[in-house]
């Protein structure tokens, strides 16, 4: 019960890692509030999972990239569940595209929800937290991406490079106030935003050969990193990004 008492935010949390990082903090004894964009099925069966562990939960649905979304699922968590102390930046998109016609509603799209989507849901919550006054955690899923390069993904690398930035920041703009700020980097991992992608089993198979465990990533495979970095196990832990890969990034020979 890493968690107990502690109330949880994370965006994007209807499905993929947002989902199991959700129902995980539930599990360590958390109340959570989620943003979603999709489904609202989905969304309901997050609620259904988490009141089933005997914790409280919303969903709120709202665009990330709206930047008066940030503030109004921060209220709505503080109404519903009394206030924040650790907020989960998750939400984001990645539809692949070539670099040289790279539509422009593609990448603005993009840079809208993955980094100013952060950006804006990171400030409300860390705004919360000061004015509650007895710090927090703050955790961004930002992504391997955020190391390594991707032709099909120059839209999407840059946002998860300053995603990761922006938590490093934010552990020197927060630290005077107990807010601790880190970032998860995630390989290869299986969800909705890269199914199409994966869906040719050579390209799975070659993927899975080049990491030293053997297979790609679940959702569930970075829901324990970020429990860890929620709880006090990890209380002086601050601007510091965990690769939760597989050891794929150290494999380059």
């Amino acid at each position: 019960m890493l968690l107990q008492g502690k109330t949880v935010l994370i965006t994007g949390g209807s499905q993929g890692i947002g989902r199991a990082a959700a129902i995980d903090c539930a599990r360590a004894g958390a109340d959570v509030a989620i943003n979603y964009l999709g489904d609202e099925g989905e969304a309901a069966e997050v609620v259904a999972a988490i009141t089933a562990l005997g914790r409280r939960a919303i969903a709120v649905r709202s665009d990330v990239a709206d930047p008066e979304a940030a503030p109004a699922f921060v209220q709505a968590a503080v109404a519903a569940l009394g206030g924040v102390d650790v907020f989960v930046s998750n939400a984001g998109i990645c539809p692949f595209h070539a670099f040289l016609d790279m539509p422009v509603d593609v990448l603005e799209r993009t840079m809208r929800v993955n980094l100013h989507g952060a950006y804006f849901m990171v400030q409300a919550a860390a705004q919360r937290m000061v004015e509650q006054g007895r710090g927090g955690a703050i955790i961004a899923v930002s992504s391997i991406s955020a190391l390594v390069g991707g032709e099909y993904q120059t839209h999407y690398t840059p946002t998860k490079a300053g995603v990761h930035s922006l938590m490093q920041s934010c552990a020197i703009a927060l630290g005077r106030h107990g807010i601790r700020c880190n970032s998860v980097l995630p390989g290869t991992i299986q969800t909705a935003i890269n199914q199409d992608d994966l869906a040719d089993p050579e390209k799975r198979a070659r993927m899975a050969a080049r990491i030293p465990l053997g297979r790609l990533g679940v959702p569930e495979d970075l829901a324990g990193p970020i429990v860890f970095l929620a709880s006090d196990m990890a209380r002086y832990v601050t601007g510091a990004a965990l690769l939760v890969d597989g050891g794929a990034f150290v494999n380059l020979q």
